[in-house]
């Protein structure tokens, strides 16, 4: 029985060839989609899956509130590792790691440029699941300057020679590090990513009892079936006795009375699984990525499918004066309900198979346009993946279901002396049904539309915003240490360039905060504390990255007390209330509770944007620069077209000046761009399955149309005998496809307006919904209709009359 309603199902689909080739072509572009997404969010779900002990491996961090500014990262303290493994039973290992980024690498006369040099205790081999192929994992890493290569970094650097033993040397360090060891490469889907390890026992803070410097990254391993919840309840009193003395030190105030002033400071546990898609929680190891696209790019998945599997549907019950009669001769001779429902539900199963087959050899063919396009490594492993061939067998179920279970029961439905009668079977009520159908299409198509406007007017306005200071033309020189005492001659001569304007040395740039400390006012007692990114600059900085004074003055040579000066910004003066900013000198503590610094402050520079626009603008400071302060960033001010032969030419310089040490640099606007790249990378696919949804919608359009125009062929020609003219044909046809549109539009936009308001929330700069927007929605939505059915409408409306009164 199952064998002739397949036969009757296939023959049906070969029957109808151009029904058939506009639901396969939605259908296979719509599960193409679907799938394109479903691999990247599962990519985005699975980061440190690898690891054997995920479930019991949490990051430490911090989140603390000191005066007005909050902080919340995972940054913690040398002693913190040691201190949580003594003091609590369940805490049976810990780990500290510290990256450092762009490195310079030196094996005999080779030098390299490496991304990824990152220090480590010699308990990480015990706590993460990365396979060592050579050396110890419990010794590799327990001396000092000792390195563990990945197995790639490894044949790059020593080719086929055995590296066990070899000498390298690392950064500006004088003692060689001595390769321990070598690694598996460090899997993709790991929430940090490094090539080369080092001992942390060779840094200076390993044995640090410093508890309020917080640089480093801590992992603590815990045992099985010790419960998270009941060691976070144990924190508190932790801080007490080991954070409390050092607060009460340097602020003269115990921990109680700097929490009671309203400030906030705890350690507070993440999991390891949970660290790749928690962008609330800063870090310097790998970006993490918003949980809420994902969400987004789900959604994005499930409503191209609904408009895939609303065009069977449409399509479907538009044929049904065309099978009608096909389901009365069939119940005439005996079939009954159930016969029919799965002779349908078998067309709508082929269809989908077919889709199906169609979809994945376009996901093959366009995955590594995809991949490349936002750079991620997807790919769909057939046998690898326990999951695919059962999710592809469910999906095509559920698709056919989904598509085929309303068409099915009522086409089914229809009664024989109803249809052997020419009576109406239904008409008026299934093209109400189709009207609706087509406005949820139309609808979620508008909507994709629009918030594609807003995203990318959001993302436009970012990279073009005014951001305070001048990003063009600055490029900034990295790793400033390796001059060593040079460093002066180097900006001497290198703005002797004549593509060079000026050059100055400060210890952060715009995009790249990297010191955020505590401040007193003096006066004002030690219980307030006032956070403040940091950075050390000298007098050419303003000028270089042409910064606009608010009140006061920068710094200058003239001035000999500027080196015991300071210089704020706009934010600081309005979020620390400062009314006579002139008057105010900060403090801070140098080591001892009996040593301050204080910093008279002499100029407030106007707010300008060093971080993504995501986020407020938060206080700055700047300090003077002290000669023995070498370590930094070199930004030149340049102004030449030929960007190429400029830095060939600062390039000889610094060589000439480092023992031949690679220049690391780069371009400030570029570099600005990637506080962005998450956003540009939503932008991009949001537009391109908008896109894709908009043609799937267009294709069910027209293949409605071509029905429509089918069934009123007979009344075109007798409208047009009777002196109809061409437009008036023409509107006919389509009128009530427009109507449907400004529905559709009408329920689009406040949903959408909703949505998108939601998501701008997340930029504290972002720009206001205009009209112009939801405008241009509607005109598209319009345009793309007219183009989808105005083919058929004119080739209708522009039929010889006798053809169409001899129709049928």
């Amino acid at each position: 029985m199952f064998r002739n309603y397949f036969k009757l199902a296939l023959r049906h689909v070969v029957k109808h060839k151009a029904y058939v080739f506009i639901n396969i072509s939605g259908l296979s572009i719509g599960l193409a989609c679907s799938i394109i997404i479903a691999l990247f969010v599962v990519h985005e779900i699975s980061y440190d899956k690898f690891n054997l002990k995920k479930d019991r491996i949490y990051r430490l961090y911090l989140d603390g509130k000191m005066g007005e500014t909050e902080l919340k990262g995972a940054w913690t303290c040398s002693p913190a590792a040691a201190a949580f493994v003594d003091d609590f039973p369940e805490v049976i290992n810990a780990v500290r790691l510290d990256k450092w980024g762009q490195t310079i690498v030196k094996y005999n006369d080779k030098s390299f440029i490496e991304d990824g040099f990152m220090l480590a205790d010699s308990t990480f081999f015990d706590i993460f699941s990365i396979p060592l192929i050579q050396g110890n994992p419990k010794t590799v890493l327990a001396r000092r300057h000792t390195l563990v290569l990945t197995k790639t970094t490894a044949g790059k650097i020593f080719g086929n020679t055995d590296p066990m033993g070899k000498m390298i040397k690392i950064g500006t360090d004088s003692i060689y590090y001595t390769v321990s060891g070598i690694m598996e490469d460090v899997p993709d889907k790991a929430h940090f990513t490094f090539n080369m390890l080092g001992s942390f026992i060779t840094d200076s803070r390993a044995n640090s009892n410093q508890w309020l410097s917080n640089n480093l990254n801590t992992y603590l391993l815990l045992e099985k079936g010790a419960s998270i919840e009941e060691l976070q309840k144990k924190t508190p009193e932790f801080i007490e006795r080991h954070i409390g003395p050092e607060v009460e030190k340097f602020l003269g105030a115990s921990l109680e009375e700097f929490l009671n002033a309203g400030n906030r400071y705890g350690f507070f546990f993440q999991g390891l699984e949970d660290i790749h898609l928690d962008t609330d929680i800063s870090h310097d190891l790998k970006p993490s990525n918003d949980k809420r696209y994902l969400y987004t790019f789900a959604m994005v998945a499930i409503l191209i499918l609904i408009i895939a599997a609303i065009n069977y549907m449409n399509l479907a019950t538009a044929q049904s004066a065309g099978r009608a009669k096909e389901v009365g001769i069939r119940k005439v001779m005996g079939s009954n309900r159930k016969n029919l429902i799965w002779q349908f539900l078998l067309e709508s199963l082929i269809l989908t198979i077919i889709s199906i087959t169609i979809a994945l050899v376009l996901v093959e063919l366009l995955l590594p346009f995809f991949n490349k396009l936002i750079q991620v490594q997807l790919e769909l492993d057939y046998l690898g993946n326990w999951f695919v061939i059962p999710g592809l067998l469910l999906l095509s179920v559920f698709i056919s279901l989904m598509a085929g279970a309303y068409p099915a029961f009522f086409l089914s439905s229809f009664e024989p002396l109803r249809i052997m009668g020419n009576r109406d079977s239904g008409g008026r009520k299934k093209s109400s049904f189709r009207s609706i159908l087509v406005i949820i299409q139309l609808t979620v198509s508008i909507s994709l539309i629009l918030g594609s406007f807003i995203v990318y007017r959001q993302i436009n306005y970012m990279l073009n915003k005014n951001l305070g200071f001048e990003k063009e033309q600055l490029l900034v020189i990295r790793r400033t240490s390796a001059l060593g005492n040079k460093q002066d001659v180097f900006l001497r001569e290198v703005e002797k360039l004549p593509a060079v304007l000026k050059a100055t040395h400060s210890t952060a740039v715009p995009g790249r905060p990297n010191n955020n400390n505590g401040y007193w006012i003096e006066g004002q007692g030690s219980k307030k504390t006032y956070l403040m990114n940091t950075n050390w600059i000298d007098t050419n900085y303003p000028d270089v990255y042409k910064l606009k004074i608010a009140n006061g003055r920068f710094f200058s040579d003239k001035f000999t007390s500027d080196s015991m000066a300071c210089v704020i910004n706009e934010s600081a003066v309005k979020q620390f209330g400062l009314e006579n900013p002139m008057e105010v000198r900060f403090m801070r503590p140098l080591g001892t509770e009996e040593k301050w610094e204080y910093l008279k402050v002499v100029g407030v520079v106007k707010d300008f944007h060093y971080e993504s626009l995501h986020d407020r603008i938060y206080p700055h400071i700047f300090i003077f620069k002290p000669e023995e302060t070498k370590w930094g960033s070199i930004t030149l001010k340049l102004n030449t077209s030929d960007i190429e032969n400029t830095i060939d030419r600062v390039d000889k310089l610094w060589r000439s000046l480092t023992k031949n040490d690679p220049l690391i640099y780069f371009f400030l606007d570029q570099d600005f761009e990637r506080l962005y790249k998450e956003d540009r990378r939503t932008s991009i696919l949001i537009a391109i399955f908008s896109f894709l949804a908009i043609i799937i919608a267009s294709l069910g359009l027209f293949g409605l149309t071509s029905f429509t125009v089918e069934q009123r062929t007979k009344e075109i020609g007798i409208r047009k005998v009777n002196g109809a003219k061409i437009s008036h044909i023409i509107w006919l046809l389509s009128k009530e496809i427009v109507i449907l549109v400004g529905i559709s539009v009408l329920i689009a936009w406040p949903i959408t307006f909703y949505i998108m308001k939601g998501w701008l929330q997340d930029f504290y700069f972002r720009i206001n919904l205009s009209p112009i927007e939801f405008l241009l929605s509607l005109l598209v939505g319009l345009g793309i209709t007219w183009l989808t059915i105005i083919y058929k409408a004119v080739k209708a409306a522009t039929a010889n009359p006798t053809d169409s009164l001899r129709y049928e």
